[in-house]
């Protein structure tokens, strides 16, 4: 029947991207069924009951009904029966998530306000976005820069909470090839819905050209570079255009007069740029907080800085 397959967890929930995400979705349907043939149970009930000893006069008077042994102990045990298979069920999928496979391809995954980063164990990094093989596990080993973060893959079914100063992982092993999005489900500032990323599921061949590759910004202009990082870590708190966001807007801000909180004020050349990379409480603009942005400095390569200032320029 068309209502019971829209009943189903998978035909509202993002498309499934690991075999752990079929089964989730399985004990999902399966607590979706009960819950429905429960409550029709329980209000067919209700209905026949109100109809069927319902008050006919003034004088009409309810016979003493004693208990009934076979009624009481079927809706005490066939519920019970029901939530210890829900237990057994989730404790299974629990522990097969919690069990990290000792040949899985291991990723170092850190968060900040508001972007993510990855680094392999061949020294790749990339931000924004990252590339694992199909049909391989992949254990992803994550801490926190600043505040208490959540990665969370809804296609693979997958959450785990980022913490500052500590380790904390989780596993997954993709068994369809495309794009699966990442969110953080932990609000932690302004920039929070803004912190995403993207996992890239492809191909073992493609994965190791990707591996092999080294550069992410071959081949590209310094003002391309300085788009792309932008793109990864500026774009939760700055637009391109002059439109105020967290943050002040890009556009014309390189050779511009820069009014600071504290009254001084500068022309917006390489070096101020530079400074308000990596220390941008220095000079806070007027009519902005001080303390949201934090400094990136330790955490941007040289070519990733200049790429930023070049970008900037190109925008009018």
């Amino acid at each position: 029947m068309l209502w019971l397959n829209q009943a189903h967890a998978s035909s509202f929930t993002p498309p499934q991207g690991t075999e752990i995400a079929s089964h989730w979705d399985q004990l999902y349907s399966f607590l979706i069924y009960s819950s429905l043939i429960s409550g029709i149970l329980v209000i067919a009930g209700m209905t026949y009951f109100a109809y069927r000893y319902r008050r006919r006069s003034e004088n009409d008077k309810t016979a003493y009904i004693s208990h009934n042994v076979t009624l009481e102990f079927l809706w005490s045990f066939i519920p019970f029966v029901i939530f210890l298979v829900v237990f057994a069920w989730g404790w299974w999928l629990f522990h097969d998530m919690r069990s990290m496979p000792k040949d899985a391809l291991e990723v170092h995954v850190v968060g900040q306000k508001w972007y993510w980063d990855f680094q392999y164990k061949s020294g790749r990094k990339s931000s924004g976005e990252f590339y694992v093989p199909v049909n391989q596990p992949v254990k992803l080993i994550m801490s926190s820069r600043d505040v208490l973060h959540s990665f969370y893959i809804p296609g693979f079914r997958i959450k785990q909470d980022v913490v500052p100063g500590r380790y904390s992982s989780l596993w997954f092993e993709a068994d369809k090839i495309g794009k699966f999005q990442v969110f953080c489900t932990e609000y932690c500032g302004d920039g929070h819905s803004a912190m995403l990323a993207k996992v890239n599921v492809v191909s073992g061949k493609d994965y190791e050209a990707w591996l092999a590759k080294g550069d992410p910004y071959e081949g590209l202009s310094m003002a391309q570079v300085g788009e792309k990082v932008f793109e990864q870590k500026c774009s939760a708190c700055h637009n391109v255009s002059a439109e105020r966001k967290v943050g002040p807007g890009f556009a014309g801000v390189f050779g511009s007069e820069r009014k600071f909180a504290d009254g001084s004020a500068t022309v917006a050349n390489e070096n101020y740029i530079r400074e308000s990379v990596l220390n941008p409480n220095g000079k806070v603009v007027e009519g902005y907080p001080a303390g949201v942005m934090p400094t990136f400095a330790g955490q941007i390569e040289e070519n990733e800085l200049v790429g930023i200032i070049e970008y900037i320029k190109s925008l009018k």
